[in-house]
């Protein structure tokens, strides 16, 4: 199948998913869903500023797989079924205020609208709503999905990337989900916030010439310590660690990247020149990412008959 049909197909996928979700999808079922997130949302960012970047990665690691935004990397391995996705090498690492950011909505719309609101709902909008907070693009959010009641770990690898994957390689899980170019860099612009443990690029600090001299020499300093200490880590965004912005893209022509993957966004030709236009503009970036993340949150949703309304966000009914 061609690259084009296959995004044609897809977007007449998305424009299906949009006709069975709606923007008020729990007016008249829980009309406090709006209210009851936004303050979950405030109260835990405030009290752990490390929510927002957590959470944008835990929705990114649940939509991206064939199952899609259905909250499966919620749900918590059991004694006897195999392990779940949140239990994946590469999502050990999923911060843990995402999941109690999750927790709290979850239980504070239990009491108000019992067995009404998704899980996955849930994460979607916290998602947003945090991203705002952070001073990054509003976009809709449909509404209406349900939660998904299968968990993989071994479905995981093959389609979330990795800081040392290759561009191509990274670019290709995106665009077999139906994102353009363009939309794979804005995204990746989310590591204007959040931070990456030292394990993950330390031994690339030591054998790349990309990074900055004096930013490698601060990198190898601040992870020093990181083999006894593996929680070690630096923000990604080393200039406004804490604002959604378009510095991150700034900083790679500098070599202010903190990740190999940060690099090869800026050296490799096919990405670059985005990379160079969300820097001057970012307005630009603001948009396209708006419009990919909604993309993102549309991917493989369940409604109707599909799938449940879970009680516990980490386990099936």
């Amino acid at each position: 199948m061609s690259p084009l049909l296959f995004t044609t197909l897809t977007l007449l996928f998305l424009s299906c998913v949009n006709a069975r979700l709606t923007l008020d999808f729990y007016k008249d079922t829980c009309p406090q869903f709006s209210q009851i997130i936004r303050d979950t949302v405030t109260a835990k960012q405030i009290s752990s500023p490390t929510t927002g970047p957590a959470t944008l990665r835990l929705f990114l690691h649940d939509c991206l797989l064939p199952n899609g935004c259905d909250a499966s990397i919620l749900l918590s391995s059991t004694r006897l079924g195999p392990p779940a996705e949140r239990d994946a090498d590469i999502n050990l690492s999923l911060p843990g205020d995402a999941f109690d950011l999750v927790v709290r909505a979850k239980t504070a719309l239990e009491l108000a609208c019992p067995n009404t609101v998704s899980c996955a709902d849930i994460l979607s909008v916290a998602t947003r709503d945090l991203l705002t907070m952070l001073g990054g693009p509003y976009y809709p959010v449909f509404l209406g999905r349900r939660d998904g009641r299968s968990s993989l770990a071994s479905a995981v690898p093959r389609y979330l990337p990795t800081p040392s994957m290759p561009i191509p390689e990274i670019l290709r899980l995106f665009t077999q989900r139906g994102f353009s170019v363009e939309e794979f860099v804005a995204l990746s612009g989310a590591h204007t916030v959040g931070f990456s443990h030292c394990s993950q690029f330390i031994s690339n600090v030591s054998s790349s010439s990309s990074y900055n001299p004096r930013f490698a020499q601060g990198l190898l300093k601040a992870c020093a310590d990181y083999h006894n200490n593996p929680t070690l880590s630096v923000f990604n965004d080393v200039m406004t660690p804490n604002k959604f912005d378009n510095v991150y893209f700034q900083n790679l022509p500098k070599g202010l990247g903190v990740l190999k993957s940060d690099h090869a966004l800026y050296s490799d030709p096919v990405t670059r020149p985005f990379v160079q236009s969300f820097a001057t503009d970012q307005d630009a970036f603001f948009r396209v990412f708006a419009t990919a993340m909604q993309k993102l949150s549309l991917l493989g949703v369940q409604t109707g008959r599909k799938g449940e309304i879970r009680r516990r966000c980490d386990q099936i009914n």
